[in-house]
C-alpha cells in the first residue's frame, strides 16, 4: 500500500521545485482571496451517541407524510417492498460496471431482460440498457438523429418536460445543434433532424400524433401510460425515450432516475449506452455480454455514439423487479387506478367551479384557480401537496394509484 501514502515533505519540495514555484500557496496565486476558505466553521465535536441524538431531532423535522398529488416527471407510484432487498444485494449493489463479462452474467442479463421489457412495452425493436434520465435520453436521441441524417437543425415540442428542455439546450449548443421549439409541426420538415415530441405531454395532454414524412420521429414518453395507451410504434415513432422513475423508483428528491432510449433496428448501431446480448457460450450454455460496441471505451473515439460509457445498471434492476413483480396484468391495473383517480379529482373540482384546460388526459391534468399560491398553501396546510404552479392560475396536477378515494375528498374539502 505504500504507493498510496500521501506525499511526504520531500516529494512536495521536488515538485514545486520542478515547476519552480516555492510553495503549495503558490500554486493557487490566481484564485482571488474571497473565494478561498482558510477555515471550517466547525461546531464542536460530539461523540457517536450526541451525533445519532442531533441527526434524529433533525430528521424530525421533515415532513413526509404529506398527500403527494406532484407530478411534472417524478410521481409517488408503490413500490414492493422486496425491490430494496433484491436491489440491495452485494452482488448488484456494489458492482460497478460489468467490463468482465464473464463474472458479470447477473448484471448482464439484468441488462438484457430491461432491454426486452422496454422493447416489449414501446413496441420497438430493441433498446438499450438505460442512460442516466430522461432529459439526457432526449438530448442523445437528437444527437442520434443528427447522425443518421446528417442534418444538424431539431424540431423540440414547446410542451416538453421543461427540465428536459435545458438538457437538451445545453447538449445541442456543445454539439452545434440548432434547436427550434413549437407549438405545432411545421408542413414542411425536411431539413431537420428529426422532430420530438412528449407523448402525454408536460400538461398531461395525451396527443394525437402522425408520423412526419421526411424526418425522424422521436416520442419522449411516461412508460407508465404505456400499460393502457396504445404504444409509439403504432404512429410512427423511430426512436422513444423516456425516464424510468415510475418503475419502481423512489422520488429521492429527484434522483437518482434513468432513462432509456428504444428504437427501430436499422438504427440500433446508433444507440448511445450499453446494449447487452445473449449469445451461447463454447459448451452451447447461455451466455450474456455487451454487444453493438458504440462506447468510446471500445471503438475510436470520434465514432462513438456518445461519451455516455457507462449506464443506471442498478436503477435499471430495480424497474426490471419492478415489472417482473406486476406482470402485465398488474402494471396494466396500475395504470388504470391512475388515471381513474386522476378522472375522478378532475370531474369532483369541475364541479366545484374548478375547470380542467386538458380536453384527453392519463394521469396529469390542469386546472385553473383564482389564486394558485393561495389555493397550495391552503391544501399544505392540510397535510397536502396540491400540485405544480404553473403560473398565477394554473395548476399541474397528478395521481398515481397511491391516490385513494379519501384523498380525493381531502383535497376537495380543503379547496
Amino acid at each position: 500500500m505504500k504507493n498510496f501514502l500521501a506525499h511526504n515533505d520531500d516529494t512536495k519540495q521536488e515538485m514545486l521545485d520542478f515547476l519552480g514555484l516555492k510553495s503549495v500557496e503558490d500554486l493557487f496565486k490566481m484564485v482571488p482571496n474571497q473565494a478561498k476558505m482558510t477555515e471550517l466553521d466547525l461546531p464542536k465535536a460530539l461523540s457517536e451517541m450526541e451525533v445519532q441524538k442531533k441527526i434524529k431531532a433533525l430528521a424530525n423535522k421533515n415532513k413526509t407524510d404529506y398527500i403527494s398529488f406532484l407530478g411534472g416527471g417524478v410521481y409517488n407510484k408503490f413500490i414492493p417492498a422486496c425491490i430494496g432487498q433484491i436491489a440491495n444485494r452485494f452482488e448488484f449493489l456494489t458492482a460497478y460496471t460489468p467490463y468482465q463479462a464473464e463474472i458479470s452474467q447477473g448484471t448482464l442479463q439484468v441488462m438484457y431482460e430491461f432491454q426486452t421489457m422496454i422493447s416489449r412495452i414501446t413496441g420497438m425493436d430493441i433498446s438499450n440498457a438505460t442512460v442516466y434520465d430522461g432529459g439526457t435520453a432526449c438530448a442523445e436521441a437528437i444527437l442520434m438523429a443528427k447522425r443518421i441524417s446528417k442534418k444538424s437543425k431539431a424540431l423540440v415540442s414547446k410542451n416538453l418536460n421543461p427540465e428536459y428542455k435545458k438538457v437538451i439546450d445545453t447538449y445541442s449548443w456543445a454539439n452545434e445543434v440548432e434547436i427550434e421549439y413549437f407549438d405545432e409541426v411545421p408542413d414542411n420538415t425536411k431539413d431537420y433532424a428529426c422532430v420530438l415530441i412528449q407523448n402525454p405531454d408536460y400538461y398531461g395532454e395525451i396527443l394525437e400524433i402522425a408520423k412526419p414524412a421526411d424526418t425522424l420521429l422521436i416520442v419522449c414518453v411516461d412508460i407508465s401510460s404505456l400499460s393502457i395507451l396504445k404504444p409509439p410504434c403504432e404512429y410512427g415513432a423511430d426512436i422513444v425515450v423516456g425516464d424510468i422513475q415510475t418503475l419502481g423508483i423512489p422520488q429521492e428528491f429527484g434522483g437518482p432516475h434513468a432513462g432509456f432510449i428504444a428504437c427501430v433496428e436499422k438504427y440500433m448501431r446508433q444507440l448511445p449506452g450499453r446494449l447487452a446480448g445473449r449469445t451461447v457460450d463454447a459448451e452451447g450454455n447461455q451466455a450474456f455480454c455487451l454487444t453493438i460496441q458504440t462506447r468510446e471505451q471500445h471503438i475510436k473515439r470520434e465514432k462513438a455514439t456518445s461519451n455516455i460509457c457507462s449506464n443506471q445498471a442498478l436503477i435499471g434492476l430495480c424497474a426490471t423487479v419492478y415489472l417482473s413483480l406486476l406482470g402485465k396484468n398488474g402494471f396494466r391495473q396500475a395504470g388504470y387506478l391512475s388515471t381513474k383517480q386522476a378522472h375522478k379529482l378532475s370531474e369532483k373540482l369541475t364541479k366545484k367551479g374548478i375547470p380542467t384546460l386538458n380536453t384527453n388526459f392519463f394521469n396529469e391534468f390542469v386546472i385553473k384557480v383564482k389564486d394558485a399560491d393561495k389555493f397550495l398553501e391552503k391544501l399544505k396546510l392540510a397535510g397536502i401537496l396540491g400540485g405544480i404552479k404553473l403560473d398565477s392560475e394554473k395548476i399541474l396536477v397528478a395521481t398515481t394509484e397511491m391516490i385513494s378515494d379519501e384523498d380525493i375528498e381531502k383535497y376537495l374539502s380543503n379547496v
